[in-house]
């Protein structure tokens, strides 16, 4: 479905549950890795949307979780949304929600806006009804990416511009500078033939595609780069300037 995990491992709801939960301290309350997939689960479901797919993964011993919720909520033929989520047991991730979208064809993800619900620590109560405002506000997060995603289909790129570009993200952190070439030969000759145009969207692919071999962290640092490069939050794109 598009959860990278370079490191670490794929792993269902059961065993994600025993994963202990380091007790709280007065300054820290870490929330149960379950306890968040299951209010998200339960608020998505709660707004009449049907989920299509789910995938989690583990990384440093249980104590990062990853996941990935596709649901059916969408007009497009070519993708689907996807809620993307990670919670850490040990003060390295905040709580986090973001929107995103599964592009059918490649299994790519790219994910736009922000991350709407971050939180290092709270209760379960709590936890609940920020991740009904969560989802609630990643509705316009849904609609922002669907209409650059169109945007990008018919914008056109030289290779000159795509090189500069790949250099660009580069140098902004959102991808390794040993990775600026293979970005480049996947954009010239994609593998998949729905972005043989050589469009922004046919070099954002180039980009997902190659975050694919990404841990989940490091996956996390190139959307949020490309979201910004690419104007994927609706803003003006910095990757053209």
């Amino acid at each position: 479905m598009g959860l990278m995990m370079s490191e670490g491992k794929f792993v269902g709801r059961d065993e994600i549950a025993m994963v202990p939960t380091p007790a709280a301290t007065a300054s820290w309350k870490p929330v149960p890795h379950s306890e968040v997939i299951d209010a998200v689960t339960d608020v998505v479901r709660a707004h009449n949307w049907q989920i299509l797919d789910e995938q989690y993964g583990l990384a440093r011993n249980g104590q990062r979780m990853f996941g990935v919720i596709r649901i059916n909520r969408t007009s497009s033929s070519e993708w689907s949304r996807c809620i993307g989520i990670c919670n850490s047991h040990d003060r390295t991730i905040a709580v986090g929600l973001a929107a995103g979208l599964n592009v059918q064809v490649c299994a790519n993800l790219m994910f736009g806006g922000s991350t709407v619900l971050k939180r290092r620590h709270t209760s379960r109560i709590e936890l609940n009804g920020l991740v009904v405002e969560a989802i609630d506000a990643l509705e316009d997060d849904f609609l922002t990416l669907e209409t650059v995603a169109e945007d990008l289909k018919i914008q056109f790129v030289r290779d000159d511009t795509a090189r500069a570009a790949i250099v660009k993200a580069a140098e902004a952190g959102a991808v390794n500078s040993c990775d600026i070439v293979p970005i480049f030969r996947e954009f010239k000759e994609p593998r998949y033939e729905e972005f043989a145009e050589p469009t922004r969207w046919a070099l954002l692919n180039a980009f997902t595609e190659n975050a694919k071999k990404y841990s989940p962290a490091r996956a996390d640092q190139c959307y949020r780069g490309l979201t910004r490069l690419f104007g994927l939050d609706g803003q003006p794109p910095t990757l053209w300037r």
